[in-house]
């Protein structure tokens, strides 16, 4: 059988162009390619009612609590190919703890003291403190949560943001569960040692 530099330069750029779209199969499912897709932002209108609108929706998106994302079994697969990724926190983490604190009638400073320097203060919003927070970890799984502070006359109005993660759950989902130390067994004294007991 004579083979031919054509018939081998064929045969190579079909294996080539099988393992090129190996590859970007792999690399689009693991996330290294741009999967997210995002769109455009829509047009902000500063009506009144239009402002209304966007502070009751984001009172319900607040009181959702935090909503936490995983990612496929497929694409828990396709992570092996994929680079190492860094867990990403931003914002501010509220747990419900800190939430249990807050109380309507409380000063800016004291809201400040529990819950920290807010992310967003917005000079068109002044009376509205946001609380936003957003962890990636490495293995595709995303958290997301916010709480919205109101005031009113420098005074705690209302607040929104419920069914928060406690700080031990929040622990537990960047660190992994804490290791309960299992209790030690009394140890036996070596021999020789002398031990001196004191009755009263």
């Amino acid at each position: 059988m004579r083979v031919t530099i054509a018939d081998f330069s064929r045969e190579l750029s079909l294996k080539s162009v099988a393992v090129a779209a190996f590859a970007a199969a792999v690399l689009t499912l693991s996330g290294c390619a741009n999967w997210r897709q995002t769109q455009p932002a829509a047009a902000v209108s500063t009506s009144d009612a239009a402002v209304a609108a966007d502070t009751s929706k984001s009172a319900a998106v607040a009181n959702a609590g935090a909503q936490t994302t995983s990612t496929s079994k497929l694409q828990k697969f396709f992570w092996i190919f994929s680079p190492y990724r860094p867990d990403i926190q931003q914002g501010n983490f509220v747990s419900q703890e800190m939430l249990a604190q807050l109380k309507v009638g409380q000063t800016r400073d004291q809201v400040k003291f529990i819950l920290g320097t807010p992310l967003l203060t917005d000079a068109f919003h002044a009376e509205r403190w946001d609380y936003p927070f957003y962890l990636a970890r490495g293995n595709g799984e995303l958290t997301k949560a916010r709480v919205t502070v109101y005031f009113k006359d420098d005074k705690v109005e209302r607040f929104d943001g419920g069914n928060l993660p406690t700080e031990k759950e929040y622990i537990a989902r960047i660190a992994g569960p804490a290791k309960v130390a299992a209790k030690e067994a009394p140890k036996k004294e070596d021999a020789g040692s002398a031990s001196i007991q004191i009755k009263k």
